[in-house]
């Protein structure tokens, strides 16, 4: 190479003395037609790049199948590619322009270097972009959080580039300058506490399958309730239900608990498990009448077939809060909004001073949030109602229009 550049520079000099140019002058001639020829060559070159990959490429690009290559000349990552080959020439072709001037060729020859680098990080940075692009389409990859793993891999590239740039520019190795930083770690860790915390946290919440965005999570210390919109290298973006956006850490749900409720999504059914207090005064054995009146109720006819006899027999000895409990477990089973092969039970809690708990345990088959809350309106409608059937009572704590009538009830 030296002795291409040497037999090319004595080529020019020759030139130049047949001009017939003073001394003073030929030095600055030589100089000026050498760049003029550098410049030239290198916008040819840029010329050509962009030629063949507007004309050439572009048509085996559209020919193929495969739509990952249509996305590179699109974006035209390509493009930003073929900005090297330039600068390239460029560096191997200054030292015939300035054969006599090291000092300055050395500041030209690392400032193009500096170029390079810099060209070719934004090169990956635009291709780290079109991978992201590509797999976060993908259905296996839809709902991972991808852009916080790409988002490290252009920390990690710019850092190894600005080591490079900076290793050009004082002129030392970059691996004299990796040493170095192990010094400097624990300043570096303070600089960028949160960076490399969120990095770990990020990698911890994709390897266990934490978190992805689209799911639904709930965390109460930040008021969080809704969707993660996104997950990036510092934070988690969270859209609530009433359309507030909150963004957090991620070492912030590795290190406290939340709820994610993608398990409930992906399962057959949401659980309904709530309860009712009824009025223990209420509770009683049932009469032959209540039987009766019962008894025309086909959800549970077969039921009482056992029970109805005469009123002091011991087969009328079951009380109403019983059949209540196995007709609204006949209820939940007969009922085409609920998931009868799933869990469902009617229970009683331990008894309060506000009378005696009886829970509700089901699964709905809509979980979907608005018609969730639409059927377990429904069945507390129909519970509740039909609870003066079974000449049951809630237990309410008195208001003031209980007072007022207990009051009168004493005056009179």
């Amino acid at each position: 190479m030296m002795l291409q550049i040497d037999s090319i520079n004595n080529q020019i000099t020759e030139w130049v003395t047949s001009l017939d140019i003073t001394p003073k002058w030929g030095g600055p001639v030589y100089q000026l037609v050498v760049l003029f020829i550098i410049l030239l060559l290198a916008i040819l070159s840029d010329y050509a790049c962009r030629f063949f990959i507007s004309h050439v490429l572009r048509r085996i690009i559209r020919s193929t199948r495969i739509t990952w290559d249509d996305l590179l000349l699109d974006r035209k990552v390509l493009n930003r590619f073929a900005l090297v080959v330039p600068a390239v020439l460029i560096y191997f072709l200054l030292p015939l322009a300035f054969p006599q001037q090291p000092l300055l060729l050395s500041y030209l020859l690392k400032f193009c270097l500096v170029y390079i680098i810099a060209v070719i990080l934004r090169f990956f940075s635009a291709l780290f972009n079109i991978l992201f692009e590509i797999y976060s389409e993908k259905e296996k990859f839809k709902n991972r959080p991808l852009k916080g793993l790409f988002q490290t891999l252009q920390v990690i590239l710019f850092f190894v580039g600005s080591i490079l740039i900076i290793s050009v520019v004082i002129d030392r190795s970059p691996m004299t300058l990796f040493a170095g930083l192990g010094a400097s770690a624990a300043i570096l860790s303070l600089v960028f506490k949160d960076t490399i915390m969120g990095f770990v946290s990020g990698i911890q919440l994709s390897a266990h399958d934490m978190l992805r965005p689209g799911d639904w999570i709930t965390m109460e210390k930040h008021r969080i309730n809704g969707r993660v919109i996104e997950v990036t290298l510092n934070t988690v973006k969270i859209r609530n239900f009433d359309n507030t956006i909150l963004t957090v850490p991620p070492y912030s749900l590795v290190n406290e608990s939340f709820q994610n409720w993608r398990g409930m999504e992906e399962s057959e059914g949401r659980r309904v498990k709530r309860s009712i207090n009824i009025d223990v005064n209420s509770i009683r054995f049932c009469s032959s009448e209540l039987l009766i009146k019962l008894s025309q109720i086909e959800l549970f006819q077969d039921v009482l077939c056992g029970y109805l006899g005469g009123e002091n027999s011991e087969q009328t000895k079951v009380s109403n809060l019983k059949l209540f409990r196995i007709y609204i477990e006949r209820y939940i089973q007969s009922l085409p909004t609920t998931n009868s092969d799933m869990l469902y039970m009617v229970r009683y809690l331990e008894m309060t001073d506000k009378g005696l708990p009886v829970e509700f345990y089901f699964f709905s088959a809509q979980k979907v949030w608005v018609d969730y809350e639409h059927i377990v309106a429904d069945f507390f409608d129909h519970a509740l109602a039909i609870l003066p059937v079974f000449e049951l009572k809630l237990f309410q704590s008195p208001s003031g229009s209980d007072l007022d009538r207990l009051v009168r009830r004493l005056e009179n």
